[in-house]
């Protein structure tokens, strides 16, 4: 009886470890991926972290507090951009809405309130009345908005990210892209942490790749 408890004990806390191991020293190929065509970057001596993500995404949806934490954490540090992915006609008018935002200086205001929309009050904003009726309901002037909603820089935002998901090879999200040479994600940076973690425990082991890549990016600009 007392070796079979000292072996459950060992077998616990096995368990116990494996449930919160996370990539202390990432390594391409096993926690973010190296792309084969560096993208050219133009945030100077700041490093470029790029996060593609749509808002009909559940795990975009689920990363993006502490995704906001980590930003806010870094400061000056990283250039951040955000891209909304684009994925067929249901799919536009989140992306159209989220670049209008951006064109009008208010997706830190309401990034956090279209997720809440979706996925809590179950308002799949799935073509642009819902949408713009959105954006009213919610204090945005519905004439600028809607401006900005049909303007040709939105439009060509679209055009663009079609273009960089090309690019960066983004096939699926969310997907985080570091100064145009190394990405990671939730999946990638926990695709060998066995068993597989909570995915509160998912984001947590991302971030920390993330901030490897971004010590790396910077150290390499030097």
């Amino acid at each position: 009886m007392k070796l079979f408890k000292q072996i459950l004990a060992t077998v616990l806390c096995s368990v116990a470890f494996g449930a919160v191991a996370s990539p202390a020293a990432p390594v391409a190929g096993t926690d973010y991926v190296v792309l084969p065509e560096p993208q050219t970057v133009d945030t100077g001596k700041k490093v470029e972290v790029i996060e593609f993500f749509a808002y009909y995404c559940p795990h975009c949806n689920a990363l993006e507090p502490a995704m906001a934490a980590w930003v806010k954490k870094q400061g000056d540090n990283v250039a951040f951009k955000r891209i909304h992915v684009s994925r067929g006609p249901t799919v536009l008018p989140q992306q159209k809405l989220y670049f209008a935002l951006e064109a009008m200086g208010l997706v830190e205001q309401y990034h956090a309130k279209v997720f809440n929309a979706m996925h809590e009050q179950g308002n799949s904003l799935r073509n642009d009345t819902a949408v713009i009726d959105w954006a009213a309901s919610n204090g945005i002037d519905k004439t600028k908005f809607t401006e900005a909603y049909n303007s040709f820089g939105v439009a060509a935002k679209l055009r663009r990210t079609e273009r960089m998901m090309g690019d960066y090879r983004v096939d699926y999200w969310p997907m985080l892209v570091v100064d145009g040479k190394y990405m990671t994600s939730p999946a990638e940076a926990n695709k060998n942490v066995k068993p597989v973690p909570n995915e509160t425990q998912q984001h947590a082991n991302a971030l920390t790749v993330l901030d490897f890549l971004v010590s790396k990016a910077k150290a390499e600009k030097k």
